[in-house]
């Protein structure tokens, strides 16, 4: 055979070849809009009340899929349900307990326990030594005078706390409380901002 009768590939034409770029850019874009969508959102941590993990005013990058609340997650929640407008907000806040379990607090120990017994006889203190902070300068927190306090998790929902301890309004606060699982925006997955903390 020679080499004239050897066929050459055609060059796509300029239109075809705009028509085939079109379509690659529109489906980026869609693919980009779907994730930032149903995937990955950014939040922005207000108060001070997960000091000295995150701070005010930190940004944050947060995500949903496939995702499952687990205990030490930090989780962004909107309570949509707060008769007070000031919770009616994204929240920042680490998962402490999930559905079926207890929490006993003792404020006097600053010591957490969960446990699946509501008798706690076999649970041991929550490891809290990497993240949690108490803020002895805001005050000593009690509730309703006593130095303890224990809470059922129902099914479905999620017991959280900040990780600044006595300056936090959670799921031991009457307008917060209980959060819903269907609630939970996404799971934090890093800090983008400021640029100086990564």
């Amino acid at each position: 055979m020679s080499a004239k009768q050897k066929s050459v590939p055609k060059k796509g034409t300029f239109a075809s070849n705009l028509v085939e770029y079109l379509e690659m850019f529109v489906f980026a874009v869609v693919f980009v809009v779907v994730v930032m969508t149903f995937g990955f959102r950014l939040c922005e941590v207000d108060g001070p009340s997960m000091n000295k993990t995150l701070n005010h005013g930190e940004r944050l990058v947060i995500s949903d899929l496939f995702y499952t609340p687990k205990t030490g997650d930090i989780i962004v929640f909107h309570p949509g349900n707060s008769d007070v407008a000031y919770y009616n907000k994204p929240i920042v806040k680490r998962v402490i307990a999930t559905e079926g379990q207890f929490v006993k607090i003792d404020y006097l120990q600053r010591a957490v326990y969960v446990s699946a017994d509501p008798t706690f006889e076999a649970s041991e203190i929550l490891d809290e030594g990497t993240y949690a902070y108490y803020d002895t300068g805001v005050f000593k927190e009690t509730l309703s005078g006593t130095a303890s306090a224990v809470f059922e998790v129902p099914e479905g929902c999620l017991f959280v706390m900040g990780d600044n301890r006595n300056n936090s309004a959670d799921s031991r606060n009457q307008h917060i409380g209980m959060i819903s699982e269907d609630c939970v925006l996404g799971k934090v997955l890093l800090r983008v901002a400021p640029f100086t903390k990564f």
